[in-house]
């Protein structure tokens, strides 16, 4: 394995300069890091086209053919160098306009040429810029089948670095190593079970496939693997915590639990919410830290199980926090708390940023002296002059919207780390909950409450906005309701958004004229005590329409609100749609969701619409939002470090992930720190690479 960490610098034809340049660009530093460079896709043979078989210029296309000419046009500083390359069907054009003097090195009038490039037709003349190319004496002389194509940027191909040369890098490594260099991390007995080629093998086979079968054997090694690592990592990190991470002890089921439970409760509990106490109440009772992820789709009743379990906290003499991500939540669950607990002996009080300075000071004396059981706050509880007497829990709502540094800044807050409940209302795909927050225990609540009803979600295009939809509005304001227009705000194109909002805004004073009708206005760049004011008048019934940017995507609560309308909705992700829409169906009346669209829509739109107005499920609507945008894109998956796989996709391979992750939970179980011998390999792999969260493994 030491060969592997040989710098490329060993290499032939990689001096220090596009050492640099390959470190820069790509970051590859090592043998390792060029084999784990896998190529993005691969060529066949077969594919080499005859020049007259181009007809659709765009196309990228791998082309054999002799250099008929050579030609320098322009002067030094913009040159560029035209080639002209013949088959026995017709000519190309091959065109550089950077790393001129390099290319002409490297060609002669009258060699062959293996080409790779994106056609272009121009002045109708078929050409290429900047091909990636190769001499080729016998194009049957290259043995691979599958020729691997790796990427490559402008100036490392201005430096004689395309993909090709690439891959001539990966054949001097292979030839400088052995299976001793990639040995076996899998235990034999699973790598037996499954049918899966060596490691060594697969690596041989991702980057030099002979046939299209080895390259699929490879393909599915690697994405086992990835998966598998990933799954041993968590259930590692999941199973010391159980056993080893000492938490505070909630020994009993005291008064103020009972007595809320008994007489206070403002509605009975669905099943759903029974089953997640019942989790909370076995995770807290043991003497170890919880930390479980609590999701529940909007209007599911998450927020009278984070005050039960404040209730089991209190009752077992510890203070708790609970941790909101804007003002305007931080708010709302304190008012909640405040009237929930009205009638019981709990102090409580509310830490934002924007506390005037007497009161924060107040509040935190008042946390270390012990008199405050519970605080409810935005990242101003964070802070280090915050101190608890004795926190024994900390709920997280909207945990994604944390950062881990922060997150971690509560548990510096007192010698034994409190429990933590994460909450969320944006349901998470199955497959990114086993990944991104695989090391946490999941809890679901995955029913409403009785008398919720389903929100009615309709798609509209414009066209039908002055006839259709604003008398609808006008007839539901009729009834004493109130209504939300959202439009979109992308940093892309933020300065043409903000002008669509305004000139909606005025568009809409023309049909909801004062003083018949109040409309409030609330967006990110709004002075914060005009903002506040704004959403004040419309959560006290003074104003009938709320305009708004996604400001309002989390955390309003308007029972009174009976209509969502969203503007240029093709615009929003899935999960911000379902968000959005949450923000209605509060209250008793029957609500209502209008996506609003042009009438022409590219197809994932239509189907992000077509779903929304199908179901209201969110855990429905994430996994076809996974399904349709992919993990990458997800919120939250780029900043937690989760999904760095090497071929593994949540999507297209979910059924091998469920079965690495069974088997790694079975290895975890018999042997906690992998030390039978089938295992050490696996153990001395996973401590050379030291990834956060190892440390408890060997």
């Amino acid at each position: 394995m030491e060969n592997l960490q040989k710098s490329l610098l060993y290499l032939k034809g990689v001096g220090t300069a596009k050492f640099l340049l390959l470190q820069k660009e790509l970051g590859l530093q090592t043998y390792e890091d060029q084999l784990n460079n896998f190529p993005f896709r691969y060529l066949d043979k077969s594919e080499i086209l005859p020049i007259n078989h181009i007809l659709n210029p765009g196309e990228s296309v791998f082309i054999f053919g002799t250099i008929v000419d050579i030609e320098e046009i322009g002067k030094q500083n913009h040159k560029r160098l035209v080639v002209t390359l013949k088959d026995s069907t017709k000519s190309i054009e091959l065109i550089w306009f950077q790393g001129v003097e390099w290319i002409l090195k490297k060609i002669k009038i009258n060699n062959q040429y293996l080409v790779f490039g994106k056609t272009n037709l121009f002045k109708n003349i078929l050409t290429i810029s900047h091909p990636e190319i190769e001499e080729v004496h016998d194009i049957n002389a290259i043995q691979l089948h599958l020729v691997p194509l790796y990427s490559s940027t402008d100036k490392l191909s201005q430096n004689g670095f395309n993909g090709r040369q690439l891959g001539k890098l990966t054949e001097q490594i292979f030839n400088g190593i052995s299976e001793n260099d990639l040995p076996e991390i899998i235990p034999l007995s699973i790598v037996n079970k499954y049918k899966l080629m060596s490691r060594f093998l697969a690596y041989k086979n991702i980057h030099f496939p002979k046939f299209d079968v080895d390259l699929q054997q490879a393909k599915r090694r690697f994405i086992f693997e990835d998966f598998f690592i990933e799954q041993v990592h968590l259930s590692a990190q999941r199973a010391y915590r159980k056993k080893c991470e000492p938490g505070p002890h909630f020994s009993k089921v005291g008064n103020l639990f009972n007595k809320f439970y008994k007489d206070y409760l403002p509605f009975e509990l669905t099943n759903a919410q029974k089953k997640v106490i019942k989790e909370i109440r076995q995770d807290t009772c043991k003497g170890f830290q919880m930390n479980r992820l609590l999701q529940g789709d909007v209007g599911s009743g998450k927020t009278i199980v984070a005050i039960l379990t404040i209730l089991l906290a209190i009752d077992n003499g510890f203070q708790a926090c609970f941790l909101a991500p804007t003002d305007i939540l931080a708010t709302q669950h304190f008012e909640s708390l405040k009237i929930a607990l009205k009638h019981l002996p709990v102090q409580c009080d509310l830490l934002k940023g924007s506390t005037p300075a007497k009161q924060k000071k107040q509040t935190i004396h008042l946390l270390k002296e012990g008199v405050l059981n519970v605080v409810v706050g935005t990242h101003a509880i964070l802070e280090a002059t915050v101190e608890f007497k004795n926190i024994g829990l900390a709920i997280i709502d909207e945990q994604h919207k944390f950062g881990v540094e922060q997150r971690s800044k509560l548990y510096q807050k007192s010698a034994l780390p409190s429990h933590v409940l994460c909450m969320t209302a944006t349901p998470i795909p199955r497959t990114l909950a086993m990944t991104m927050y695989g090391d946490l225990d999941i809890s679901i609540i995955n029913e409403l409450p009785p008398g919720r009803k389903d929100i009615k979600t309709v798609h509209l295009y414009d066209s039908k906005r002055n006839e259709q939809v604003y008398p609808f509005l006008k007839s539901e304001i009729a009834q004493g309701r109130q209504v939300f227009i959202v439009y979109p705000i992308i940093e892309e194109s933020e300065k043409l958004d903000y002008e669509n909002l305004y000139s909606g805004y005025e568009y809409l004073k023309t049909f909801f004229m004062e003083p018949y009708y109040k409309i409030a206005i609330v967006h990110g760049k709004m002075d914060t005590k005009q903002k506040d004011m704004n959403m004040q008048n419309f959560i006290n019934g003074q104003a009938h329409i709320l305009v708004s940017t996604t400001v309002i995507e989390v955390g309003v609560n308007i029972p009174n609100a009976s209509v969502m309308l969203i503007e240029s909705a093709q615009k929003f992700g899935l999960s911000q749609l379902h968000q959005l829409r949450g923000r209605v169906g509060r209250g008793a009346d029957k609500s209502y969701c209008i996506l609003l669209t042009p009438s022409v829509l590219n197809e994932k739109s239509l189907a992000r619409m077509i779903i929304m107005a199908k179901t209201n499920n969110g855990f429905e609507i994430a996994e076809k939002d996974l399904e349709l945008r992919g993990p990458g894109d997800i919120s939250g998956t780029k900043q937690s470090g989760a999904l760095d796989f090497k071929l593994a996709d949540l999507v297209k391979d979910k059924n091998i992930l469920e079965i690495a992750k069974k088997d790694a939970e079975e290895l975890i179980a018999h042997d906690p720190q992998l030390q039978l011998p089938e295992n050490l390999q696996l153990q001395q792999y996973l401590n050379l690479k030291k990834p956060k969260g190892w440390e408890h493994i060997g």
